[in-house]
């Protein structure tokens, strides 16, 4: 065959310059061109590289044993619907101890080890088996439930063998990659795939998911993603399957959020992540229409409570487009930026506002120490005589009666949501009856009249939509809604 390959090489080199000299522009021949992008021979020196830092996990807890007898999960784990690990058996009533399965990957020659938080959650033991089959018990550094990270240290009285991590925002979609870990129990396992996405955002605040359909089941939670380079660029966490088996849909969190994570885990115990004080949403393209912006990007602001972002200035309505000399493209974006960011030194902060640009110089507190403000969720309005119906919208003023019966502040001001036409743009974007609705066109409404005028401005300027600020309990957001 080799002697074939060189006649195929040889007589495609031959079209090539023919191609050439007629001026066909043919610039890679499609033999070179499989061989720039063919896959790996063999991944077996990866595997064989990688796999004494590997780890299998075990974690044994004393808990209540349900009345039917069914494996739990820590309440309130992530991807728990997805990725329960495997329990043991339990009796009908009173404690039981159960263990559970994961995996994870040493980082450090003093024997730090990564895994996902929920397969340590709630575990009162935690034990090591490395690749030469010893076992070790390990302690626990610190968690990140937000990210679902937990650093793990073990004393291995000698210096053991580690993973780097790699630059995740290097990888494309298409890139080959490589998952170990303990699916199924059955110990360690190695499975290959490629990069089927990136940025994928799944139930967190901060959430940078890698894609892959390299095969990944229960049991691979906390194990390491790698790159044809042996570096980590991911940590399996979890996986979409009806069935619970992989259907190659699993999702890998970034090992540029991880290193941060487990940096201050490291060094704190715990996260320490910046926080600006602003409740915040995406920039749809019939929200920049409304607010005649020149694109559908940055984020907008909703609600500026007391904090920083207070304090230095921003408002709700402004749109942060840059954040620390970087543009914002997303509120989620945003949100990951802020939380990497210093605390207590001074941020520039780049906000659109009425048309104009303006810059803010904001001092981030801490997330965790943020004070967390909750309020009554919202209940159905009452029926009122006095209201108008606009925009798919039965609308009614906030009295006393519906400030009380909605748990608002005696000097809450707005219209109340009291019906919301089933057919209508405002029920398909989700505003429903017992909303307030406390902005339009980005001004004050207290009246209906002021709803009416504000819609007659914006048809007048020429807008085919117009912004309202809806509130419901705690959650304010805001809605573009057609006017023609």
């Amino acid at each position: 065959m080799p002697d074939l390959t060189h006649s195929i090489r040889s007589a495609l080199r031959s079209s090539t310059m023919l191609a050439l000299v007629l001026g066909l522009g043919l610039s890679l021949s499609p033999v070179e061109r499989a061989e720039a992008f063919s896959a790996p021979e063999s991944f077996a020196e990866l595997a064989e590289q990688v796999s004494p830092a590997v780890v299998n996990i075990t974690t044994s807890a004393l808990i209540s044993g349900p009345a039917n007898g069914m494996p739990m999960v820590p309440e309130g784990s992530p991807f728990e619907d997805f990725f329960e690990d495997f329990r043991g058996p339990r009796g009908p009533g009173g404690p039981q101890r159960s263990e559970a399965l994961g995996s994870g990957f040493v980082i450090s020659e003093d024997g730090y080890i990564v895994t996902n938080n929920h397969v340590i959650e709630g575990a009162d033991e935690i034990t090591i088996e490395f690749f030469s089959g010893r076992k070790l018990p390990a302690k626990l550094v610190g968690t990140d439930p937000k990210t679902d990270i937990a650093l793990l240290k073990v004393d291995a009285g000698e210096p053991l063998p580690f993973v780097t991590f790699g630059n995740s925002d290097l990888m494309r979609v298409g890139d080959w990659v490589m998952a170990m870990g303990n699916p199924l129990g059955q110990g360690f396992s190695v499975s290959a795939g490629i990069v089927s996405a990136r940025g994928r955002e799944l139930s967190g605040s901060y959430d940078d998911f890698i894609q892959t359909d390299a095969a990944i089941n229960r049991g691979n939670s906390g194990g390491p993603l790698f790159n044809m380079d042996g570096q980590v660029i991911g940590v399996n966490t979890s996986i979409l399957s009806p069935n619970g088996g992989s259907i190659g849909i699993g999702f890998s969190m970034s090992s540029k959020v991880v290193t941060k994570v487990v940096d201050q885990l490291k060094q704190f115990g715990e996260t320490r992540r910046g926080w600006l004080g602003v409740r915040i949403q995406d920039v749809t393209p019939d929200v920049a229409e409304a607010m005649g912006l020149a694109e559908a990007s940055g984020a907008l602001v909703t609600d500026v409570p007391e904090g920083p972002a207070k304090v230095a200035g921003i408002t709700a309505g402004d749109v942060i487009t840059r954040f620390d000399g970087q543009p914002v493209r997303s509120a989620g974006d945003l949100t990951r930026r802020v939380a990497d960011a210093p605390i207590g030194e001074a941020v520039p902060v780049i906000v659109q506002r009425g048309g104009r640009t303006q810059t803010l110089a904001v001092t981030l507190g801490r997330r965790e120490e943020a004070e967390a403000t909750t309020f009554p969720a919202s209940s159905p309005a009452p029926e009122e005589p006095k209201e108008m119906e606009s925009l798919g919208l039965t609308l009614a003023p906030l009295d006393d009666d519906i400030r009380s019966r909605l748990g608002l502040d005696a000097g809450a001001e707005g219209l109340v949501v009291m019906a919301v036409d089933p057919a209508s743009e405002a029920f398909t974007k989700g505003l429903r009856e017992g909303d307030l609705i406390t902005e339009a066109g980005q001004q004050r409404v207290v009246r209906l009249q002021d709803l009416q005028d504000r819609i007659k401005d914006a048809r007048d300027g020429g807008r085919k939509s117009i912004l309202l600020l809806i509130r419901r309990g705690g959650d304010p957001r805001f809605v573009a809604l057609s006017i023609d």
